[in-house]
């Protein structure tokens, strides 16, 4: 049976700090990182998008952590973790777990364990705002030790499986990167319209722009129930944690989407409002009140107004229209139509569309085996961490 500790007794623990933002002396010209949540990205630390400096160092509640030091999350996105490669600090919603006897516990193997945990932290994570564990939740979590070289074996395992899943998320990114190159290839700069296509307001070439319900979702709902986080900052439909709505028959067709619908999220943070997918399902779904449904006349194609939205270009100007709230933003239906697009010639787009269609057939088989890996590492993280 292996050997059970907590946590605080087999590493030291500490958060972090933010140095005062009104003393311009901690932070301009600064050299030492000094990692946020957003910094976490995978398991290896290697930077950070702010530096601090010595006197903001020493002149506040931050800690200098050592290379080898495990990053764990504590407040608002908890139970992110990840090894740091270089020296630097974080801010308070970052603990640094340093392990006091490396002969008795592997950080690799520390790293998965606490990654195992990400679901448990959620569940009793508590705060009015935002959910947060404090120190001693932390330090109090049982940690399994088999043996040196089982844990070894354990991260080793771990690895090969993670490693393969960051190859085939490459894989689609690449295939994205691949379909995005194309469209600018065949259409040119949405701003520059270097091939002078004609340019119009997204009124223009539509039919209808129609918000969804703003009825909730219920247990047992005829319809599934599409609201914003089942839109990706890239254009995909995401269909986890998928609820489900009742609606009249009356209702209905006010907000039911269909295949080759335009969805448009008009209200979420300032980094996502604006997030554009075309509806590809023959499944009939409803829509939330904070998307807009788009249907097009038979001069744009839906797949060309969905990737023309999803340009880094466009996502700036969205960000630029929209109104700001207190942790929202929003662009509403006028604004949205507003929007100038240009319209390139209908052989032209249906050329584009069999490219893409070419391309996300290869991403099917690649989705598939990222699937396949993904159900892998949670079964082995299952059978080792309970």
């Amino acid at each position: 049976m292996d050997m059970i500790k907590r946590l605080g007794e087999i590493c030291n623990i500490v958060s972090g700090g933010t140095p005062s933002r009104t003393q311009t002396k901690f932070w301009e010209n600064g050299n030492i990182p000094w990692i946020k949540i957003g910094d976490i990205k995978s398991k290896y630390v290697n930077e950070a998008n702010e530096h601090i400096t010595q006197e903001g160092l020493d002149g506040s509640s931050a800690k200098l952590l050592q290379k080898g030091t495990i990053l764990y999350t504590i407040f608002a996105t908890l139970g992110e973790v990840g090894i740091l490669t270089i020296e630097a600090c974080t801010n308070q919603a970052i603990a640094g777990i340093t392990i006091k006897n490396q002969e008795e516990v592997l950080p690799d193997y520390l790293y998965y364990y606490l990654k195992s945990k990400k679901a448990h932290i959620n569940e009793i994570g508590r705060g009015v705002a935002q959910n947060n564990i404090n120190m001693s939740i932390l330090r109090g979590l049982n940690v399994p030790l088999p043996s040196v070289q089982n844990q070894q074996k354990i991260a080793e395992i771990l690895d090969m499986i993670s490693n393969l899943i960051v190859k085939h998320k490459q894989q689609l990114e690449k295939l994205d990167e691949l379909i995005k190159a194309r469209f600018v290839e065949m259409f040119g700069d949405p701003f520059v319209n270097e091939k002078k296509w004609d340019v119009k307001k997204i009124s223009e070439v539509v039919t209808e722009v129609r918000y969804g319900t703003s009825k909730p979702a219920v247990d047992g709902g005829k319809y599934p129930y599409l609201r914003m986080n089942n839109i990706t900052d890239d254009g995909e439909l995401d269909l986890n944690n998928l609820k489900y709505i009742d609606i009249t028959d009356e209702e209905i067709e006010k907000c039911i989407v269909h295949k080759g619908d335009i969805l448009f999220n008009r209200t979420n943070s300032i980094e996502l409002v604006g997030k554009t997918a075309m509806y590809n399902l023959d499944e009939k779904m409803v829509i939330a009140g904070y998307i807009i449904r788009v249907r097009l006349k038979s001069c744009l194609l839906p797949e060309v107004l969905t990737q023309y939205m999803n340009l880094k270009p466009l996502k700036i100007l969205l960000r630029s229209v929209a109104k700001g709230a207190v942790n929202q933003a929003n662009i509403n239906a006028q604004e949205f139509q507003n929007i100038e697009i240009y319209v390139p010639n209908i052989d032209l787009q249906n050329e584009f569309v069999s490219f893409k269609n070419h391309v996300d057939k290869s991403k099917v088989v690649v989705q598939k085996a990222l699937d396949e890996a993904q159900l892998l590492f949670d079964s082995k993280m299952q059978e080792y961490f309970g």
